[in-house]
């Protein structure tokens, strides 16, 4: 569904990203994981086209994106989850909900999806007429997945969404993950520094160390790898 194939991307002169090439496949959940300012969330913003790369290729269901705008990028079938939810704050939930269909013109189909959200995510339901910014870490989480929902997505791109969370909300987020997943079908690049919660509900991983692919193997070759475990994994 998603391939990336030798990717460097620079901001002015510095590299962020050296000769990266993972790939997603249909139904999958794929771990992309480091430590801060190793290159994830650039690789995430090069996929989204928010950083345009210097060298190499980005497909996406077979169609080349990595010259097209963000807003071509999610018609075409990818929603981000952002880094720190990144809410309308002065929005309602269900307002921020309808943001999510910005790019939708079905309005009883988009008042359809956003019933089926309530369902999947009934807290969102009962906080629908609050402000955004009166909710919880926890809560705001929620809202920003269902958000990027409701553009119907084929593949969903989450940056750190554990980050800031209380264990609880950590592990009922990565519930809803694997439910959004089996359930709906829309496959998934977890983009995450918690690595043991990301490569427990993840078919395969990738780790970045200074801009650069290290490891790439299956979820749980990776649990038992001993640089994994003694780099990531809190292994001694």
């Amino acid at each position: 569904m998603l391939k990336l194939s030798n990717i460097d991307t620079f901001y002015g002169p510095i590299q962020a990203l050296r000769n990266v090439s993972l790939g997603v496949e249909q139904g999958e959940i794929v771990s992309l994981l480091g430590g801060n300012a190793c290159g994830k969330s650039t690789t995430m913003k090069t996929i989204l086209g928010l950083v345009k790369p210097r060298r190499g290729t980005i497909e996406f269901s077979g169609q080349r994106i990595e010259k097209q705008s963000p807003s071509a990028i999610v018609r075409a079938g990818i929603s981000p989850v952002l880094e720190a939810r990144r809410l309308f704050p002065y929005l309602t939930v269900d307002e921020n909900l309808r943001m999510g269909a910005y790019v939708r013109s079905d309005k009883p189909e988009i008042q359809r999806d956003i019933e089926k959200i309530y369902e999947l995510f009934p807290i969102v339901k009962s906080r629908s007429k609050q402000l955004a910014s009166t909710l919880s870490g926890g809560e705001q989480q929620m809202v920003a997945m269902a958000r990027a929902l409701m553009a119907r997505p084929r593949l969903l791109i989450m940056d750190e969404p554990s980050m800031g969370l209380s264990p609880l909300f950590v592990d009922k987020v990565f519930d809803i993950i694997q439910q959004i997943n089996q359930s709906q079908g829309v496959s998934i690049l977890l983009v995450e520094q918690n690595a043991n919660m990301a490569l427990s509900i993840a078919s395969r991983g990738y780790v970045l160390q200074t801009g650069e692919i290290v490891l790439n193997d299956t979820a749980q070759n990776l649990l038992n790898n001993p640089l994994m475990q003694k780099a990531y994994l809190g292994v001694a």
